[in-house]
């Protein structure tokens, strides 16, 4: 048995337990009154130390989307919004999938029993923040009026963008039914399909997941296939002319 298959056996004991003691009246219940449920828990990092312990690259992605992937969501958007962490080209959105992404390459370093996962990856996340965010300040300072640093928000652009993105989800909708049928024929090595099909998983998990940010793309698809870079780099590449090219399509009226 695998250390993930372990962690799930050993978190439906603690909760078996906790469902136990919940029917027990307030005076019988040990210890303090449980307080509002926390994000980044005990479970979260239990479930740190199980992914860098297993090989199975489907068991490692089944325990970061279920148990790592919102801890480091949140984590991250609460430590940019506590320290106005702002400055930076993209969204608030996109920082925070640069900081996961950023997190997910320093998982492997958490080290068993050497402090807590919360305030390991907690300061990891804020030291990238302060890095970038004074790097961005600075350019952006040199480069913008006052008016523009003190309010940068356009809001008939982001309208437009947010109904660019209600169309763009109706096209990958479309977009991922299609291509995953046109994967064998695309690409000939099995290799080169199973990174086609990571490609595609991620896309059809967006609102689960959200990554759209490159470098959080590749590390994912890297750990759910084990494959190079270099190899992944060059099925995503396919995978991207052929979705311009449909898209342009979709634009025009045409569908799948």
């Amino acid at each position: 048995m695998g250390p993930v298959e372990k962690f799930y056996i050993e978190i439906e004991k603690l909760r078996e337990k906790e469902r136990e003691e919940a029917k027990l009246p307030a005076k019988a219940r040990r210890g303090r009154p449980r307080k509002r449920k926390m994000y980044f828990t005990n479970e979260t990092e239990m479930a740190i130390i199980a992914y860098n312990k297993e090989t199975s690259d489907v068991l490692k992605n089944k325990v970061f989307n279920e148990f790592i992937y919102y801890p480091f969501q949140k984590l991250s958007e609460n430590i940019i919004h506590t320290f106005k962490f702002y400055y930076f080209d993209g969204g608030t959105r996109e920082v925070q999938q640069e900081v996961i992404a950023f997190l997910i390459e320093k998982m492997g370093k958490f080290v068993e029993g050497k402090g807590k996962a919360f305030s390991y990856f907690g300061q990891i996340a804020k030291n990238y923040l302060i890095q970038n965010n004074n790097k961005n300040y600075k350019d952006l300072k040199n480069k913008a009026p006052i008016s523009v640093i003190d309010f940068q928000r356009d809001l008939g652009a982001e309208q437009a963008l947010q109904e660019k993105r209600d169309g763009l989800d109706v096209f990958m909708e479309g977009f991922i039914v299609y291509y995953g049928k046109m994967v064998d024929e695309k690409f000939k090595s099995q290799r080169d399909k199973k990174i086609a099909h990571a490609v595609l998983k991620l896309f059809e998990d967006r609102k689960n997941i959200e990554i759209f940010n490159k470098k959080a793309l590749y590390i994912m698809i890297r750990e759910m296939t084990n494959t190079k870079t270099q190899h992944i780099t060059k099925v995503v590449n396919v995978i991207k002319e052929d979705f311009a090219l449909m898209y342009k399509k979709f634009e025009n009226g045409a569908y799948f």
